[in-house]
């Protein structure tokens, strides 16, 4: 596929991460995920039916781990974007990612682990605060760095939270609307969209 890029998803057995797999695959990117060597090892059915899926997509499995730099280098040579999808307690191996990212000097573009609230503009309370906060950081981090990247700030997708939040599953009578119920909202739920997609084919400039 002309255009195409080298993508690298960090977090691909995850929720979020397994649809930025098939999403990559679907627009002809060659795709790669890199896991940690305990997911490859491991024998619980929902990690390996994944893993069975990425091998059947054609997708390249990496092994590698956070604390192994020069391994996480050679990995990122490999590629020309990277896409960190991990889950709220591994923000801060971003860090990690992104000194790999400077050594290996190849990356296009890096997609940090957001697609939710644009963190600069929002103010959340504790707990959430923490994760925010770290989200903050990192983006300071990598604009430090000058590395070229892109912050994925789509607010919320409805079936991440929709059994937490709207419960369908509870028998209700009533439903409580706060405010005049007439404000309009925006939900996606895996989609992404042109933007995003432009994303991951950075321009050679």
């Amino acid at each position: 596929m002309a255009g195409a890029s080298k993508i690298l998803v960090i977090g691909g057995t995850g929720y979020f991460g397994r649809r930025m797999v098939r999403a990559s695959v679907a627009l002809g990117h060659p795709t790669f995920v890199l896991l940690r060597p305990e997911t490859l090892a491991s024998s619980d059915y929902s990690k390996r039916r994944h893993i069975n899926e990425f091998e059947l997509l054609g997708v390249n499995i990496l092994q590698g781990d956070f604390n192994d730099h020069s391994n996480l280098v050679r990995c990122l040579k490999l590629v020309d974007v990277v896409v960190s999808v991990l889950s709220a307690d591994l923000h801060h191996e971003q860090y990690k990612i992104i000194k790999a990212i400077n050594e290996a000097g190849n990356i296009k573009r890096f997609l940090p682990s957001e697609f939710g609230f644009n963190v600069d503009r929002v103010t959340v309370l504790p707990p959430g605060k923490f994760v925010m906060d770290i989200k903050i950081q990192i983006r300071r981090v990598i604009e430090e760095a000058g590395i070229p990247y892109t912050f994925v700030a789509g607010n919320s997708f409805a079936e991440y939270f929709i059994d937490v939040l709207i419960r369908p599953h509870e028998k209700k009578d009533m439903v409580t609307v706060f405010g005049t119920g007439k404000t309009k909202g925006a939900f996606g739920n895996s989609d992404l969209e042109p933007g995003g997609r432009q994303q991951l084919m950075p321009s050679e400039q």
